[in-house]
């Protein structure tokens, strides 16, 4: 019996491309953020390791790039923050104001 799946599309989302609605499946399904055992790791296309956290739709499997920046992203998420954006508009997440010693 083959998994469905399968059959899913799948990107691999840098955090420059994530979207207000992956980063929104991405806390509902990790709301108190990812660990070790939820990171995929993998080569990519030019041999590089990536390592990544993984969301389904009902048709694309999103494989997120692990970072600083996501973590931090997820933890201050808040819906309110993308309600005047589109929900695949690449430039509404933009990265945390950082701290030097983060």
């Amino acid at each position: 019996m083959k998994n469905r799946n399968e059959n899913l599309k799948r990107v691999i989302v840098d955090f420059k491309k994530l979207t207000p609605e992956i980063l929104a499946l991405l806390v509902e399904k990790y709301p108190d953020g990812y660990d070790d055992d939820h990171i995929i790791s993998f080569r990519n296309q030019h041999n590089d390791m990536i390592e990544a956290v993984e969301v389904i739709t009902q048709d694309t499997k999103y494989l997120v790039k692990v970072s600083s920046t996501l973590s931090v992203t997820m933890e201050n998420y808040d819906v309110d923050d993308y309600e005047d954006f589109d929900n695949n508009d690449p430039e509404a997440v933009q990265p945390p104001k950082m701290d030097e010693e983060e």
